[in-house]
């Protein structure tokens, strides 16, 4: 199994309150990753939305660590598979719902109602992946974007919708019988060599920073090619202004998470000076964003205290 190198980053939108963005990472052994981006709603009924995001991930990060050690243990292909498509998407809903009816009783609404609508001011979307030896299996709930760099170069969506979602309006965890919505990706990988040699799950703040799905991709594949070339600490580095970039163009919270695999050969001494101007977008020529583009420092939603612990 090779390593894995993560990089990962949040801004907030140039008009936004606040950023609604929530992401995390976690490697419970040395070759094993679990990823996860949320993507709070951000129109007028979805008041806790950025709560609802944060709590998405944080049950992921659990569920999906419990998905990674079964499928790390022996176990029969199909019980597993059948696991990736039925039992996590139920418990991942089940115990987000459990996660805000617990903040709602600690800060109930003026307005108390029933589940079915006390769910919605959290209203979320959900993207997450598990990386373990022979297996790489995601599941998308809702607008953003798992793109995946192949062992031979080729860049795919592997979750991407059928037909393009229309507007603002996207699925969500507060919806009745979410689990239903759930879109599974599920790959067995017999030999290491061809694990993904990069996979990004973004926010569709970043998709929506280009005109054309084609400039999106084209981003990706040249994100991987610079990661062989430079190495990640270089693109750590410039990450944070690629953000603002996008964030400037599409008006929303940005954020990104990625696994890279370099190559055998690759070591972050490869970095050269050419690294901190190497945004892949500039090859599509785009006019600078604006000056307002980067959030202050203060805004990162990460430093935020826990919301059952202090936050409405």
């Amino acid at each position: 199994m090779p390593h894995w190198e993560i990089l990962r980053g949040s801004v907030q939108g140039p008009a936004k309150a606040r950023n609604q963005d929530w992401y995390e990472t976690d490697a419970p052994a040395d070759d094993t990753l679990v990823l996860a981006v949320a993507d709070g709603h951000g129109s007028a009924a979805y008041t806790r939305s950025h709560l609802g995001a944060r709590f998405a991930v944080d049950v992921f990060i659990r569920c999906g660590r419990a998905f990674a050690e079964r499928a790390r243990a022996p176990e029969d292909l199909r019980r597993l598979r059948h696991a990736a498509g039925h039992w996590l998407p139920r418990e991942i809903v089940r115990d987000w719902q459990e996660e805000v009816r617990r903040h709602l009783r600690d800060h109930p609404p003026a307005d108390a109602t029933d589940d079915s609508k006390a769910f919605r001011p959290y209203g979320t979307t959900l993207l997450g992946a598990v990386l373990v030896p022979g297996l790489f299996a995601a599941w998308q709930l809702g607008d953003g974007d798992l793109m995946v760099v192949e062992a031979d170069g080729s860049v795919g969506a592997p979750l991407a919708p059928a037909e393009p979602e229309l507007g603002d309006e996207t699925e969500s965890l507060c919806a009745p019988r979410a689990w239903e919505l759930m879109r599974v990706h599920w790959a067995p990988v017999a030999d290491p060599d061809r694990m993904p040699r990069c996979v990004t799950l973004s926010t569709d703040g970043l998709s929506k920073s280009f005109a054309a799905q084609e400039g999106f991709v084209q981003f990706v594949r040249e994100l991987g090619e610079r990661l062989d070339t430079v190495g990640a600490d270089a693109i750590r580095e410039a990450l944070p202004g690629w953000l603002a970039h996008a964030g400037g163009y599409s008006g929303d919270d940005t954020t990104v998470v990625a696994a890279w695999r370099p190559p055998a050969d690759s070591t972050d001494e490869n970095a050269d000076e050419n690294a901190g101007n190497g945004d892949p977008r500039e090859r599509l020529r785009r006019e600078p964003p604006p000056p307002h583009a980067a959030p202050p420092e203060s805004a990162h939603p990460q430093d935020a205290p826990h919301p059952h612990e202090t936050e409405n």
